[in-house]
């Protein structure tokens, strides 16, 4: 059967992104080291919390101001938070392209509101994007199999109609398991290659 929906992700896929300049943008504004950022927003998970969607802005911004002491402004911690994205321009010719053929488009991603605002402000990309399944949405984080349901909800095909790219192995090996067609993203060309496999695309 031929693919219809391609999903994909967008962390370093759609756009580039460093968790690094996320906590020495954080560090600056609390008056923190990067490393107290870090493991306060990484290795203690209050990231992915917001993430996952079991905390909101409001609160993540609550609980930053305690513990930093500080009256925090919420937007300028917005703007430390998300400022750390670049868009992988490489993309972009291949979803027009994609378009163009009448596929479906469908985001896949691990995010959080405060990072899908900024993208949705600075970038076009997500425009492209024909329905969207992110993580602080459906309360799922990938690998987790919630998430892949609900964006198999949102395909309008079958599971072996689907294609689907991300950076992560285990995301790819998860998606695999039910029944998507899965192939993981180094490059572009290389997007390229595994789209003219299940020819998506011609040569």
């Amino acid at each position: 059967m031929p693919i219809k929906t391609c999903f994909f992700d967008m962390g370093n896929v759609l756009v580039h992104f460093s968790h690094d300049k996320m906590c020495q943008n954080i560090a600056e504004l609390c008056g923190w080291t990067e490393a107290q950022t870090k493991a306060y927003l990484l290795d203690e998970g209050r990231q992915w919390k917001l993430e996952r969607g079991e905390v909101t802005e409001e609160q993540f911004h609550d609980e930053l101001c305690q513990a930093t002491g500080k009256a925090l402004n919420i937007d300028e911690m917005r703007h430390a938070a998300a400022d750390i994205f670049w868009l992988n321009e490489s993309i972009v010719p291949v979803l027009h392209q994609l378009k163009a053929a009448g596929m479906r488009l469908v985001l896949l991603s691990n995010t959080s509101v405060t990072h899908l605002k900024f993208i949705e402000r600075n970038f076009s990309v997500l425009e492209l994007m024909d329905d969207r399944v992110t993580s602080f949405e459906a309360g799922a984080l990938k690998p987790e199999d919630r998430i892949y349901e609900v964006a198999l909800s949102k395909a309008m095909c079958e599971p072996h109609e689907c294609f689907y790219t991300d950076d992560i192995e285990a995301y790819i090996r998860k998606a695999a398991t039910f029944g998507i067609h899965a192939r993981l993203y180094t490059t572009t060309e290389r997007l390229l290659s595994s789209l003219q496999e299940f020819n998506v695309v011609s040569g």
